[in-house]
C-alpha cells in the first residue's frame, strides 16, 4: 500500500466485526481506524472518531447479526459520524446483512424490512455499500447507491479443492429447490454430481426432508447454502442423503447465523465438517460443534475489493479472477 493511500484510505471496525476488520487491514498493509463505541448506561450508543478523516475515503467493517438491531445502529452512527466529520466518501462494508431474508411481502399486512434497512444505511450519508451474499442479488435494487456484492465462493471452493483426493466422488445436493443454481455451479467447479433434496416446510422452525432427485450412494456429499441460521433444513437433508448411502456428508455456508436449536442439532447430526466463514466471528457459542468446524477468512477478498473501490477499479472482475485462480 503506498503512503498516499495511508494517508488517504481509512478502515473503521464497528464492535461486531472488529477482528475482521484488522485481518483486512493486515492484508491491505494499514492501520485499523482509530475509533470507538461506547454504551451510556441506559443503552444509547455514541461512536467517536479519534483522527482526522476530512477528505478521505473511509469504510466501516460492521456485520449486523444478533444482536442484529443494536449492531445496525452502530453501523448507523458510524456513518453519520464520518459524514458530519466530512470525510470524503462512505462505505459501508457489511459482511452479512441482517433483515435481508425480510425481502418481499409474500402475505398481506407485512413489512419490507431489508428496503428500510437500505433506506436508513442511505439516509445515514453512506456512498456505497459493499456486501457479502445477501441471500438474494436482487436486493442491491433497494438502495439508491452503488452496491457492490461479493460471493465467498471463491473462498469455500478453495477448501474443499484443497481436500479433493480426500472426498473421492462427490455429489452436490441442494438441501431445497431454491438453492440449485448454487449447487449446479459448485458440482461443476469440484467436478462432482447434482442432487436435490425436496423439502416440505411443516412450520416456521420445522422442515421435514421428504425425497431426494440424484444418487449419492457411496460417494461424499458436500451441501453449500448461503448461510445457516436453525439448521433444521441442513441437518433433516443429511440424514435423508446418510439413510439413500452416502459415504460422508459436509456443509458449507457463507454465514454461521446459527440460532435455536441450530447447536444441538448440527451436533447430533451426521455432518462430519461444517465450513464456514468469518462474516460473522467464531465464538465461545460454537464450542458444541468445534470439533466439525472449518472457519475461513473472507479478509483478502473484502480487502481487494476495498483496494479497488478506492482506486475506481472494476470489483466484478476480481471475482473473476479469483473464481479462475481458485478453478486452475
Amino acid at each position: 500500500m503506498s503512503r498516499s493511500d495511508r494517508d488517504e484510505l481509512k478502515i473503521f471496525a464497528g464492535r461486531a466485526s472488529r477482528e475482521l476488520a484488522e485481518r483486512i487491514c493486515k492484508y491491505l498493509d494499514l492501520p485499523l481506524g482509530q475509533g470507538h463505541t461506547d454504551m451510556f448506561p441506559d443503552g444509547e450508543l455514541i461512536v467517536k472518531i479519534e483522527e482526522d478523516v476530512r477528505g478521505r475515503d473511509c469504510y466501516v467493517v460492521q456485520s449486523t447479526y444478533h444482536p442484529v438491531n443494536a449492531h445496525l445502529m452502530e453501523l448507523l452512527i458510524y456513518i453519520d459520524v464520518l459524514k458530519r466529520a466530512s470525510a470524503k466518501r462512505i462505505t459501508a462494508v457489511i459482511p452479512y446483512m441482517g433483515y435481508a431474508r425480510q425481502d418481499r411481502k409474500d402475505e398481506g399486512r407485512v413489512p419490507i424490512t431489508a428496503k428500510l434497512v437500505a433506506n436508513l444505511i442511505t439516509t445515514a450519508g453512506a456512498d456505497r455499500v459493499l456486501a457479502m451474499d445477501m441471500h438474494a442479488a436482487q436486493l442491491q435494487g433497494f438502495y439508491d447507491i452503488p452496491v457492490d456484492h461479493l460471493h465467498a465462493s471463491p473462498v469455500i471452493v478453495k477448501h474443499f479443492q484443497s481436500i479433493r483426493e480426500e472426498l473421492g466422488d462427490v455429489t452436490l445436493v441442494s438441501p431445497d429447490v431454491g438453492n440449485v443454481k448454487v449447487a449446479n455451479t459448485y458440482a461443476s467447479w469440484l467436478s462432482g454430481d447434482l442432487a436435490i433434496v425436496d423439502k416440505r416446510r411443516k412450520s416456521g422452525s420445522e422442515v421435514k426432508s421428504a425425497n431426494l432427485i440424484g444418487t449419492v450412494q457411496g460417494r461424499s456429499v458436500l451441501m453449500v447454502d448461503d448461510m445457516i441460521s436453525t439448521a433444521g433444513t441442513m441437518c433433516e437433508a443429511a440424514k435423508l442423503v446418510m439413510e439413500r448411502g452416502a459415504k460422508q456428508v459436509m456443509a458449507a455456508c457463507t454465514h454461521a447465523v446459527l440460532v435455536g436449536l441450530a447447536m444441538e442439532r448440527l451436533s447430533e447430526s451426521p455432518i462430519s465438517r461444517i465450513v464456514v466463514t468469518d462474516t460473522i466471528p467464531a465464538g465461545a457459542r460454537y464450542k458444541p460443534i468445534e470439533h466439525k468446524l472449518v472457519q475461513l477468512s473472507v479478509a483478502e477478498l473484502l480487502g481487494e475489493a476495498i483496494h479497488r473501490i478506492h482506486h475506481d477499479m472494476s470489483v466484478s472482475s476480481l471475482f473473476k479472477q479469483y473464481a479462475n485462480a481458485t478453478m486452475s
